[in-house]
Parts: structure tokens; C-alpha cells; sequence
């Protein structure tokens, strides 16, 4: 397939933009990728591409977000939003690979676990489950079976209910 994986650099930020336009169908998502990449936790190794024939086709982006203990205090973790693929390369394994390689650095970069809201069918496959099941909640409505969690390190969420706490960049958008 000729795919390499990497960190984005300044001169994806265009392709990033217009391929997640085009993935999602609207603008909103790649605006967010914008103000999180602008916001001061933004980690530019956790921000990578899908390179194929040496034109980005895909990207995906984790970002640092705590969650609000149950028992007092933040735990921080990563989110994983959003994930994007040009549509003529839809269906190739090109999500696949992102997600995996972004929660193999996640895990070297000594991140405990990942949150997101997806898609309950696709998700799973890399080793999501229902974050109900660790007692996690979200400050929005969702349906439970769309809000998502694994564990980078075995037991990172036990003893972890809480609320989710997302950047406020994720209301701006």
C-alpha cells in the first residue's frame, strides 16, 4: 500500500484540514482539529497523518483531557477526536492503521487510557468498551453505547468514575 504513518508538520495542516471536511461533510471537525492544535496541552506527536504515495490521505488526533474524579481530584487521559480519511480512500484499512499506530504512541508516551465518542460498531475492534463500564459519564447526552474507553496500561481506569471533562474548544465548535 506504500502508507507511512507520522507526526504532522506545519505543511499538512491545509490537507488535514480539507480531508476532514471532506471525511465528515461539514466543517466543523476540522475547525476543532485547528483550535486544539492552537490550545496549550496540543502535543504535535499525537497529531499524525496517513501519507500514501507522498500525499496525506488521512488523519488522526488524541488530546489530553482529565476526568473529574469521583472521589475528588483529575485524572488525565487522552481523547480520541477526530479521525479522518479522504473519502476516496475510505475503506481501505487507512483508519485502522491510524488509530492503532495513535494508541501505540499514546501508550509509549506513557498515556493511561483514551476516551472518545464514536461510532459503537467500528470502535470496538481496537479494544473499546462502553466507559459506563469504568464509571465514566459525560458532562453531554450520548448514547452509552457511543461513548468509549480503553486502557493504554492493564487497570489505568479502576477506581476512576468521574465525569469527562472536555476542552472548551470542543463548545466552540
Amino acid at each position: 500500500m506504500g502508507l507511512t504513518i507520522r507526526a504532522e508538520t506545519p505543511e499538512d495542516y491545509s490537507h488535514i484540514y480539507r480531508i476532514t471536511e471532506a471525511a465528515f461533510g461539514q466543517k466543523n471537525d476540522a475547525v476543532l482539529v485547528d483550535l486544539l492544535r492552537a490550545a496549550e496541552h496540543f502535543d504535535p506527536e499525537l497529531s499524525l497523518v496517513a501519507e500514501k504515495d507522498g500525499a496525506v490521505v488521512g488523519h488522526i488526533l488524541f488530546y489530553p483531557m482529565d476526568i473529574e474524579l469521583d472521589a475528588g481530584g483529575e485524572y488525565e487521559v487522552l481523547s480520541l477526536a477526530p479521525v479522518s480519511v479522504a473519502p476516496e480512500h475510505q475503506r481501505t484499512g487507512i483508519g485502522g492503521r491510524l488509530i492503532r499506530d495513535g494508541l501505540a504512541r499514546g501508550r509509549e508516551r506513557g498515556h493511561p487510557a483514551v476516551v472518545l465518542v464514536g461510532h459503537p460498531d467500528y470502535y470496538p475492534r481496537f479494544g473499546f468498551g462502553r466507559a459506563s463500564s469504568w464509571g465514566l459519564r459525560l458532562p453531554f447526552e450520548a448514547p452509552d453505547e457511543a461513548f468509549m474507553a480503553m486502557e493504554l496500561a492493564p487497570g489505568a481506569l479502576d477506581g476512576k468514575a468521574g465525569v469527562v471533562r472536555y476542552p472548551p474548544q470542543f463548545a466552540e465548535v
